[in-house]
């Protein structure tokens, strides 16, 4: 089992510390576990809501917008099951000594990128030109 790492509240990753070591990927790890938390709160919050809102309403256009809001919290909480599996993947990622890395060019991951979105699997060049292709395949 390792060793807890201290991690002062305002910590902030910086370019001139040696890139993932062990404050950094704390700094992630954590960041991620929290953002988790959230979005599974928030999943149980709509599933009581969901559970009790069960209602017979009688106005034929209130209950259309009934079920249009609970179709959009759905749709809502399904994107967010799929970035929770986001999640656990970059907390594996982690642990096997892989984060922050590009996984198409094997080079680090900028500090700013991944602090805005720390399940980024790729740098921002490589994600552009992943972009690129995906829109010129789309297109024919």
């Amino acid at each position: 089992m390792k060793a807890e790492v201290f991690l002062p509240e305002d910590y902030r990753p910086a370019e001139d510390e040696p890139f993932m070591k062990e404050r950094q990927l704390e700094y992630f790890r954590r960041k991620l576990l929290s953002w988790k938390h959230d979005l599974l709160e928030e999943s149980r919050l709509t599933v009581e809501t969901l559970q009790d809102g069960t209602r017979n309403i009688p106005d034929v256009a209130d209950r259309a917008s009934e079920e249009t809001d609970r179709a959009l919290e759905l749709r809502t909480r399904d994107r967010q099951r799929k970035l929770i599996a986001k999640i656990d993947s970059a907390l594996r990622r982690i642990e096997e000594g892989e984060y922050g890395y590009c996984e198409v060019t094997g080079e680090p991951i900028s500090l700013k990128r991944l602090d805005a979105r720390p399940i980024a699997t790729m740098s921002l060049e490589a994600q552009e030109r992943h972009e690129r292709r995906e829109k010129v395949h789309r297109d024919d």
